[in-house]
């Protein structure tokens, strides 16, 4: 057992006061896992812009003092009562949502939507006792989509805590807990092209080149890159993406000008930005009969998404989806896996952005 286990740790975190200040670097305590969770030593964690998102609180209920962060990697410090699947010295990956094993979703083969543990970004508090593992002072700090990783330690439940590969570089593979998978899951696992076909990707930044990524590995021959910042498209050949539209260049709907491009629509689209406008391009301008668009993207509250019903009678499918369709415990494993035999490059890749 961990010299710390059962006691409070003082480490370093970086706090969120208010929405929308600068971080700032504070001592907080972080009290010990109770049943069902587990504490971590986060050794590495990166800024996703979720992240950015909440801390601006222009979209959503305000709650502060929060500490945030939520695609990381660490080691398993101590575990609470009843947690069987990790133990001290473990490396392992937080994620935002969980799989709690037991409910509908997690025993389907088609759903990773927990009904315990889906992501939840208005709950500030671990669920087994609607209180904070984190104070400073005696003031509770809240918690972050259960993992708020800008801490040297942190507790999560361990159904959000999957357990890795010792020998995988925690600094690579930290971005498999939250982006990476969700844009390359949502290419292989959700929209599933054929080989020789084409795909539309939507915005070009680390979700949608994880996107492409996943279009590359199923055999796609055409992955058209969409993104309003040309300078962009250079990078983004290198997973794959071997044509390139920017709307800004184009007097008429974006949608439009790919299906013109690919005589009457992209085989599959897969739209990561969160613009409504966006998502809907990606909608229209798959093929009708076979066409898929996937939306990865999270609108602002107020959005709503408009299409003429013919646009769905015509034989189109509209999918969403959160991590990729991923399930954290039993999926997150075998990625890290895949990465480690060479299957994809796109995280050595992704060091050198």
């Amino acid at each position: 057992m961990s010299s710390t286990a059962g006691q409070v740790i003082k480490c370093k975190a970086a706090v969120a006061w208010e929405a929308g200040k600068p971080l700032v670097m504070e001592e907080v305590e972080v009290a010990p896992p109770q049943a069902g969770e587990v504490r971590l030593k986060i050794l590495f964690t990166s800024l996703c812009h979720t992240d950015v998102y909440f801390w601006e609180a222009k979209g959503q209920t305000p709650l502060f003092p929060r500490i945030f962060g939520h695609e990381a990697g660490g080691i398993v410090e101590s575990v609470g009562e009843g947690v069987t699947h990790l133990k001290p010295g473990d490396h392992a990956l937080p994620v935002f949502t969980g799989e709690c094993g037991d409910c509908p979703h997690c025993k389907s083969e088609e759903s990773n939507m927990c009904d315990l543990l889906r992501i939840n970004t208005d709950r500030g508090v671990m669920i087994n006792d609607n209180q904070s593992r984190f104070s400073i002072k005696g003031q509770p700090i809240h918690h972050f989509v259960g993992t708020s990783t800008f801490s040297e330690y942190t507790v999560v439940h361990a159904g959000c805590v999957a357990k890795i590969n010792p020998d995988a570089p925690l600094d690579k593979v930290c971005i498999l807990s939250c982006g990476i998978c969700t844009g390359l899951g949502a290419t292989i696992n959700v929209a599933k092209p054929k080989p020789g076909s084409s795909v539309a990707i939507f915005g070009l930044g680390a979700v949608g080149l994880a996107a492409a990524e996943g279009a590359r590995i199923s055999g796609a021959s055409r992955i058209i890159g969409v993104d309003l910042v040309s300078s962009r498209f250079e990078l983004a050949k290198k997973f794959g993406v071997n044509e390139f539209v920017n709307p800004k260049d184009h007097d008429k709907p974006v949608q439009q000008v790919i299906a013109e491009m690919t005589n009457g629509g992209v085989d599959r689209a897969v739209e990561c930005t969160g613009s409504i406008q966006a998502m809907i391009s990606a909608f229209e301008c798959v093929h009708d009969g076979w066409g898929v668009a996937v939306l990865v993207g999270v609108p602002n509250k107020d959005d709503a998404f408009k299409t003429h019903p013919m646009n769905l009678l015509n034989e189109r499918t509209l999918k969403g989806t959160f991590y990729g369709n991923y399930k954290p415990r039993t999926d997150l494993p075998n990625v890290v896996e895949k990465y480690m035999k060479g299957v994809s490059l796109f995280i050595l890749n992704c060091a050198s952005f």
